[in-house]
């Protein structure tokens, strides 16, 4: 029983106590550089969370392997490798969402979210605690992307995963970069509300 709560706890501090966007504040390139919808939130979210989740096992599995003097160097190479194998599945079967999501995809390998977690958590534990660690933070920040590129995609231009609900234009502002700040800003705010 004590085992099974601390593997869920494992799991969900990534999705609301330790989210990595919303109480972190982690990720923030691709957070405020994508989400003009929620398909794009979405779509970043779960490329980010596949990294994560993979990094995580491989670094688990190889941490005795490595010297402490190369490990951060060992564990890019691990999240690049990772990153590569994603952007040519993305290539190949969703062209369409590697298009919107360009470099943002490459730019994966230097995110502090990914780096963070193998830095702080694979490294020291074993290969499931892990897997769990990484699909939790992954899932976290999915969850956060989408949101905040539904809200702005509503906000913007009336529709919601390319699904137009709202006759006439929407507030356009919300769909460009000041309106992924000031939607960023009231999500942390509320987060914070709830967390207390």
């Amino acid at each position: 029983m004590d085992n099974k709560n601390s593997k869920f706890e494992i799991f969900s501090k990534g999705l609301i106590k330790e989210n990595p966007v919303l109480v972190l504040i982690l990720g923030m390139c691709p957070t405020l550089g994508v989400t003009s919808s929620a398909i794009n939130g979405l779509g970043m979210g779960l490329a980010t969370t596949f990294v994560l989740l993979f990094s995580n096992i491989i670094i688990s599995i190889i941490k005795d392997l490595i010297p402490d003097k190369v490990h951060i160097p060992a564990y890019i190479i691990v999240i690049a490798s990772l990153v590569t194998i994603l952007q040519l599945l993305l290539k190949g079967y969703l062209p369409a969402l590697d298009e919107s999501l360009g470099l943002f995809i490459p730019l994966i390998v230097v995110n502090c979210v990914v780096l963070g977690r193998a830095e702080a958590f694979a490294c020291k534990n074993n290969v499931v605690d892990s897997a769990l660690d990484g699909l939790g933070m992954g899932l976290g920040f999915a969850l956060a992307l989408t949101i905040l590129g539904a809200i702005r995609e509503i906000l913007g231009v009336g529709s919601i995963f390319g699904y137009k609900f709202l006759a006439g234009d929407g507030i356009i502002g919300f769909v460009l970069a000041p309106g992924a700040f000031i939607v960023l800003g009231y999500m942390v705010a509320i987060a914070k509300k709830l967390k207390k």
